[in-house]
């Protein structure tokens, strides 16, 4: 069993230190200063890979997990129709935007969502942020593994970055019995639980008796949740299930256009507040917008009303991505069974998290230790790019990697009907998947 102080631990030691002096203070404020604004991982290693092929290598591109899909063909219609549309916006957002966002979500999740409570920002990353900066002093709960942004965002904030260790065995997912735990030990303190599914790393989602397991611990200490549901369109299967169905009552949500959209750049987010959280940390982020980001660009919000639009081909469209991401996620996780990596299949999304541990004793005899040593020597003997465990909040010594297996033609497969394998638009992701394996059978024969 997991004990309480083996699975809930500061992900920032310095946090709780008591300073002796105000220089003191000055110092350690400079220094998780510096922690906290450092460059995301994922996207050093989208910059790295660049570099790396602008020198003539080639790269398997595995690192940043951006949508290989094309945006839906009527948004980018209605994109170039708002093109000279100027105005600054309401800070909340274009109203008929957010009734169209309402309307989505209320059909698609099953939940309800009030215009009025939906914020729209410039992704939703920026909206995380705005949340946990309106809270007062509180535990800001994040599953290892976990998106690199929420610690960071946590600290920035400054609130408590608290990690809750998942494990293979735990499907990755954090347990009811670990919230409970850290609800008994810190009773007095305000909790936000930050849950993302499908999620990232690891492109798994809890299953319905786990997930209302965990609601209702919340409700019964209290916890509000952020469940991160930007990848919930792109459920393999469509089944997602919202955390605001379990626990409607302490549940913000999150989503945007970055992922089942193919929207990435286009940087809009919505976040839905439910009423019963009150007025105060609504108006608080809406606040926080009005004095930082003041609105999001208006052509955008104009064409995000079209892609929040459900007619046949927006469902067609959702639903070849999800058929895309399925084989090829089935496909890509059985490949690294086979080869003694422990992968979960993923649910949604275009993650996988695996698990090279089988291969520890071989991995050490060539140097390699930890996650971060992984992951730079694929890069630097096969050309393939991941992201370490590490970066994602797990133990160093823990051989875990993030692989986003995006690195093919979305855009020729979308408008095909053939078996996404069979096709040569994969080979790419093929080769990439296969240099792996090849690279860890040379370390057994070396």
């Amino acid at each position: 069993m997991t004990h309480a102080s083996d699975s809930a631990r500061p992900a920032d030691a310095s946090l709780s230190e008591t300073p002796s002096s105000a220089v003191d203070r000055l110092e350690k404020g400079y220094g998780r200063a510096g922690e906290a604004t450092r460059s995301s991982d994922t996207l050093l290693i989208n910059e790295q890979s660049r570099l790396l092929e602008a020198g003539g290598r080639r790269i398997f591109k595995f690192g940043f997990g951006q949508s290989p899909f094309p945006v839906f063909t009527p948004a980018v219609d209605a994109l170039a129709k708002h093109a000279a549309e100027k105005a600054y916006l309401p800070v909340q957002g274009l109203p008929a935007l957010r009734e169209q966002v309402a309307r989505f979500h209320s059909d698609i999740d099953h939940t309800r969502w009030d215009a009025e409570r939906i914020i729209v920002g410039p992704g939703s990353k920026l909206l995380l942020f705005a949340l946990m900066k309106s809270l007062p002093e509180a535990d800001i709960l994040i599953p290892a593994p976990s998106w690199v942004s929420y610690a960071p965002q946590a600290r920035m904030a400054g609130q408590r970055a608290v990690r809750l260790d998942a494990s293979f065995e735990t499907r990755w997912q954090v347990t009811p019995e670990q919230l409970e735990a850290h609800c008994i030990e810190n009773p007095e303190r305000l909790k936000l639980l930050i849950l993302n599914a499908p999620g990232n790393p690891t492109g798994l989602s809890p299953d319905v008796e786990t997930q209302e397991r965990l609601a209702n611990v919340a409700r019964r200490h209290g916890v509000l949740v952020l469940a991160d549901e930007i990848y919930g369109l792109l459920h393999h299967r469509g089944e997602h299930r919202a955390f605001a169905l379990d626990y409607p009552e302490g549940t913000v949500t999150t989503s945007g256009l970055s992922k089942w959209c193919g929207a990435g750049g286009w940087r809009l987010g919505v976040m839905h507040v439910p009423s019963e959280l009150g007025q105060e940390v609504f108006a608080r982020i809406v606040g926080m917008a009005s004095e930082t980001w003041s609105s999001v660009t208006s052509p955008i919000q104009y064409a995000a009303i079209t892609a929040y639009t459900r007619t046949p081909d927006l469902d067609a469209y959702v639903q070849r991505q999800r058929e895309v991401l399925s084989e090829i996620g089935q496909w890509c996780a059985a490949r690294l069974n086979d080869a003694k990596v422990r992968t979960h299949a993923p649910n949604g999304g275009f993650y996988l998290f695996p698990d090279f541990e089988a291969h520890r004793e071989a991995l050490a005899a060539r140097g390699i230790t930890t996650s971060a040593e992984l992951t730079a020597r694929l890069l630097e003997d096969a050309g393939v790019a991941l992201l370490p465990g590490s970066a994602f909040g797990c133990d160093p010594s823990q051989l875990t990697v993030r692989l986003a297996y995006v690195d093919f033609d979305g855009d020729a497969l979308m408008k095909s009907e053939q078996a996404t394998l069979e096709q040569a638009t994969t080979t790419t992701l093929i080769k990439g998947m296969d240099a792996i394996v090849e690279w860890l059978n040379h370390g057994r024969c070396s």
